[in-house]
């Protein structure tokens, strides 16, 4: 055996960088598709809002969209760096409301019994 001679598939070079699966996927065991997974988060996370009495800005089902590429020279289009700007503040939006949603769900913090809590205040 010398070194860089390996007989492993793994270390052909014709295999290098192609990575293999090592858990098994879910859609293997649970009979769910990526869009089924999609779908059953999104409706936890509308119930959560709902339950914590949260009312999302606007959602994809809120209105009739018609969705497009838009052409390169189209003028009512925002600037890229504007978009993923916007792109940021609504995720961030998004995160605060569900973080908020959390919180108004779990019910007040447990007491951990600190000392130097009592101290503190």
């Amino acid at each position: 055996m010398t070194p860089g001679r390996c007989k492993g598939k793994a270390h052909q070079p014709e295999h290098l960088g192609i990575a293999g699966r090592r858990v098994l996927v879910s859609r293997k065991w649970s009979n769910k598709t990526l869009d089924d997974h999609r779908a059953e988060r999104g409706a936890f996370v509308r119930q959560l809002l709902h339950t914590a009495g949260i009312q999302p800005a606007h959602g994809p089902h809120d209105g009739p969209y018609q969705w497009e590429r838009p052409a390169p020279t189209d003028p009512d289009i925002p600037p890229r760096a504007l978009l993923l700007l916007q792109a940021v503040a609504e995720r961030q939006r998004w995160k605060a409301e569900y973080t908020a949603a959390q919180l108004a769900t779990s019910g007040p913090p447990p007491d951990n019994g600190s000392a130097s809590h009592d101290q503190a205040a």
